[in-house]
């Protein structure tokens, strides 16, 4: 499933040199637009609310809020930029922020042990999804549908429908409770993973395979590189970031609970989705996908201190996921267009 195609619509340098500043801004405001409007909403928002917006407890608050979505987002951008997707993101936090929870209180699991055994089930539950996608050939989008409603359904069992409490060590909390210089933690979790793949993505061979298996598995495969491996390392990377994800989660909410998840996948999906808007329009990015989730959270947060209702930040992910694949099926379509080069005419002799 070829989800987001990988090659990029952003002006090289030599296409900008010789062009004037308007010419330039011309070309330079579709690449960065979303970051403008992100810019934007900042300040209008610190306009209109100045008293509670621009402060450091909302800043906090956004972070804590969002960092588990931020690193959904980028685990679920990994198999994307293969031209997969995983859906398994939204369902597995569920099931890996019970088991956090349940190995140490009812299975006696030091917290250190317990973490390592939900990180590796999601990478299991990562290479389970590589070998239906890529050995048995199932389409990505109904494999990890799939696997993600089995997975569900095993945290509802698990559970029986009640909450995981107990107690549990001080230190397993700290790893989402700490605060540092004045920010939590999770934040500078997910900065550091960011600047990772994007070390990865722009430097190393494997996010040039990667991209070059989205845009088309037949010319990569003809090209030497092992699509299948590349694929599967791709949801074995997706399935540890959401078992992290899951830790970060039990972490913060302090107990399990089955009813606590699904609401992560949408957003994820958004920010990854609107990512391949930015940046660099027609491809899934590290840094698109960051400011996708930003977007999102300074628009949620401006609208709710305003008084909006509940039921906001479902119509707003909503709204704003259909719009961020209407964008990029368009930079998409832009692409191929450039691509088509006229058949040259033969002059005619007499």
């Amino acid at each position: 499933m070829n989800s987001i195609q990988s090659n990029a619509l952003e002006p090289t340098r030599s296409e900008l040199k010789g062009l004037s500043l308007g010419q330039k801004l011309g070309r330079l405001i579709p690449v960065y637009g979303l970051v403008i409007l992100t810019v934007a909403l900042i300040l209008l928002f610190s306009i209109l609310l100045p008293t509670t917006f621009p402060t450091l407890l909302n800043l906090r608050s956004i972070i804590s809020d969002k960092a588990i979505i931020l690193l959904l987002s980028l685990g679920v951008m990994i198999p994307m930029s293969a031209g997969r997707i995983d859906l398994t993101v939204g369902y597995g936090i569920v099931l890996w922020h019970i088991l956090a929870i349940s190995l140490q209180t009812m299975y006696g699991f030091p917290w250190p042990v317990a973490v390592l055994t939900v990180l590796l089930l999601g990478a299991l539950m990562g290479v389970l999804n590589g070998l239906l996608v890529e050995v048995a050939q199932i389409d990505s989008f109904i494999a990890t549908l799939g696997t993600g409603t089995i997975l569900y359904a095993i945290a509802l069992w698990h559970t029986g429908g009640r909450q995981i409490v107990g107690v549990v060590p001080e230190n397993f909390y700290a790893l989402n409770s700490t605060m540092v210089f004045g920010l939590p933690i999770t934040g500078y979790y997910v900065l550091a993973l960011a600047l990772l793949m994007w070390l990865v993505y722009e430097y190393l061979p494997v996010g040039r395979y990667l991209y070059a298996i989205g845009a088309s598995p037949k010319a990569a495969a003809l090209n030497g590189i092992p699509v299948r491996r590349y694929v599967m390392g791709s949801f074995i990377a997706s399935g540890l970031m959401t078992a992290l994800a899951g830790v970060l989660l039990a972490a913060k909410l302090r107990i399990g609970q089955a009813s606590v998840g699904l609401e992560y996948l949408l957003p994820a999906l958004v920010g990854a989705f609107l990512g391949s808007t930015t940046i660099k329009p027609g491809r899934v990015n590290v840094w698109g996908t960051m400011v996708g989730v930003i977007i999102l959270a300074v628009g949620i947060s401006g609208i709710q201190q305003f008084g909006g209702s509940f039921w906001v930040e479902p119509m707003f992910n909503g709204v704003t996921l259909l719009v961020a694949i209407g964008i990029a099926g368009y930079a998409q379509r832009r692409r191929a267009a450039a691509k088509k080069v006229p058949a040259p005419t033969t002059p005619a002799h007499k």
